[in-house]
């Protein structure tokens, strides 16, 4: 598989009044061409996150980014750039990490989620000494995690309502 070098072209959603980030890694194809988060019509994001908010799962880029901001979600994705093969988390090297600075400076982030153990290692490994905030993994709504329901999935992303509520 051939890797290409590719560009994180979307900015993150939060405003002052978010409380959880929840990292990707970095958007699929589906989700470049559609210059938003999860944007692959398999990925389960957006139906677990509206699941355990007890919402309509949005379907256009302003329900969306509506859902996230009246529930005080950020959403970004810890690569800025790298290279990659399609949409195969797998395959990235030469990873320069999106400086997420930005929010936890401007947002009261109490909680720092990885969407899939893949995002946690990059958090890790580029992240976590220039935030000295641990992160916490989720399993990745990714199709590609064909070991998790969509059900399973609920279930472990409910701690995110509860933190929330807290």
């Amino acid at each position: 598989m051939e890797r290409e070098f590719q560009s994180h072209t979307f900015e993150p959603i939060f405003d002052s009044n978010s409380k959880i980030l929840i990292l990707g890694t970095f958007p699929s194809v589906k989700s470049r061409e559609n210059n938003f988060y999860y944007g692959h019509p398999q990925n389960r994001f957006w139906s677990v996150l509206a699941e355990i908010l007890g919402t309509e799962t949005p379907k256009s880029i302003p329900e969306k980014m509506r859902m996230l901001i009246e529930n005080k979600i950020a959403i970004w994705d810890v690569v800025g750039s790298c290279e990659i093969s399609n949409s195969a988390d797998t395959s990235i090297k030469n990873v320069e990490p999106n400086d997420i600075g930005i929010i936890l400076e401007n947002a009261d982030i109490k909680t720092i989620y990885a969407n899939g153990k893949t995002a946690e290692k990059l958090y890790n490994k580029y992240l976590l000494n220039q935030t000295g905030r641990e992160i916490t993994a989720l399993p990745s709504t990714s199709p590609a995690n064909a070991a998790f329901s969509k059900e399973k999935l609920v279930k472990a992303w409910e701690i995110i309502k509860e933190d929330l509520e807290k």
